[in-house]
C-alpha cells in the first residue's frame, strides 16, 4: 500500500493536470465557435467551384490543348496523398484518424502496384508516415506559425503542389483531411483533386444542365483560370475543416480528461484517508497497549 505521502503527492500531482485540462477545454470551447463558422461559411463555395469546374471537365474532349490539372498525364501510375493535420496533439484520436485515412488509401493504391508519395501539411503526422512509408515523403509544408488558415496560404500550398504535379510524374493528386461534422464527430476524407474528376451523367442531369450555355471565352481558357484556383480552394477549405474539427476533438478529449481527473482525485482521496484511518487506528492501538503493560 501507497504511503500517505506518496498518495498525497499523486492526489496534488493529478489536481494540477485537472487544472490544465480544464484550462485547454475552456480554451478549445472558446476557439471552437469562431473556426466552426468559418469551416461552415467556405462551403458552399467550395462546393459550387468543384460542380461547376468537374460540369464543365465533362463537356470537353481532351486534346492537346487541354489543360493538364485537368486531363491528367494520360496514366495512372504514381500518387500523391496530401496528409492534412494539426501541428498539435491533445486532441484524442483526430490526428490519427486523419492518417488512418491516408494509409488505408496508399495501402489500397499499393495493392493495385501504384507508387505512392506524401506530401505533409502539419507536424502530427510525419511520423507515422515517416515510419510505415520511409522515404516516401516529398515534402512537408511548415504550418508551426499559422494561427488561422489564411487563403494566401492555401495558395501557397496549392502552387508549390501543382508544380510538384507537373516536374515530379505525379499522374494523380489526393487530399486527405477531417471533414468537420459536430464537435463529437470529424469525418477524414480522402477526395481527388488532380486531375479534376468530371461529373458524373447523372449528376449532371436536371433543368440547369439541359439549358443552352454558351462559354466566352471557351471551356478550356476558362478551365485553365478556374482549375488552380479550385485546387487552392479546395485545400482552404481542407485547413478550415481541419481547424474546426481539431478544436472539437480537443475540447472532447479535454473535458473527458478533466472527468477522469476528478474520478481519480475522489478515488485516490478515499484510499487517502482509508490509510491515514488505519494508520490512527494502529497507533491508537500501541497506545492502549503499552498504557495496559504498564
Amino acid at each position: 500500500m501507497a504511503s500517505l505521502k506518496a498518495l498525497k503527492i499523486r492526489i496534488g500531482s493529478v489536481k494540477s493536470t485537472q487544472k490544465i485540462t480544464k484550462a485547454l477545454n475552456m480554451v478549445a470551447a472558446s476557439k471552437l465557435r469562431r473556426a466552426q463558422q468559418n469551416a461552415v461559411a467556405a462551403r458552399p463555395y467550395s462546393t459550387r467551384m468543384t460542380e461547376v469546374v468537374g460540369s464543365l471537365a465533362a463537356k470537353i474532349t481532351p486534346g492537346p490543348q487541354t489543360p493538364k490539372l485537368l486531363a491528367g498525364t494520360g496514366k495512372d501510375d504514381t500518387h500523391l496523398i496530401i496528409v492534412v493535420t494539426s501541428d498539435r496533439g491533445l486532441a484524442g484520436a483526430f490526428n490519427t484518424n486523419i492518417v488512418r485515412a491516408a494509409r488505408k488509401k496508399a495501402d489500397d493504391l499499393i495493392a493495385e502496384g501504384k507508387a505512392v508519395f506524401f506530401y505533409i501539411v502539419g507536424r502530427k503526422g510525419r511520423p507515422v508516415i515517416q515510419r510505415l512509408f520511409p522515404k516516401r515523403i516529398i515534402a512537408q509544408f511548415d504550418t508551426s506559425e499559422m494561427k488561422n488558415p489564411s487563403y494566401a496560404e492555401a495558395q501557397a500550398i496549392a502552387k508549390d503542389i501543382m508544380d510538384r504535379y507537373t516536374t515530379d510524374g505525379i499522374d494523380v493528386v489526393h487530399l486527405a483531411y477531417a471533414n468537420f461534422r459536430s464537435t463529437l464527430v470529424q469525418e477524414p476524407t480522402v477526395d481527388q483533386i488532380i486531375p479534376v474528376p468530371p461529373r458524373a451523367a447523372e449528376e449532371a442531369t436536371g433543368p440547369a444542365s439541359l439549358a443552352a450555355v454558351e462559354y466566352e471565352p471557351d471551356e478550356e481558357d476558362i478551365l485553365g483560370d478556374l482549375i488552380p484556383r479550385n485546387i487552392a480552394v479546395q485545400v482552404y477549405r481542407a485547413l478550415l475543416e481541419n481547424q474546426a474539427g481539431f478544436y472539437g476533438s480537443q475540447m472532447t478529449a479535454m473535458d473527458n480528461a478533466t472527468r477522469n481527473a476528478g474520478d481519480m482525485i475522489n478515488r485516490l482521496t478515499i484510499q487517502y484517508n482509508r490509510s491515514r484511518q488505519a494508520a490512527i487506528t494502529t497507533e491508537l492501538v500501541e497506545i492502549i497497549s503499552g498504557a495496559e503493560a504498564l
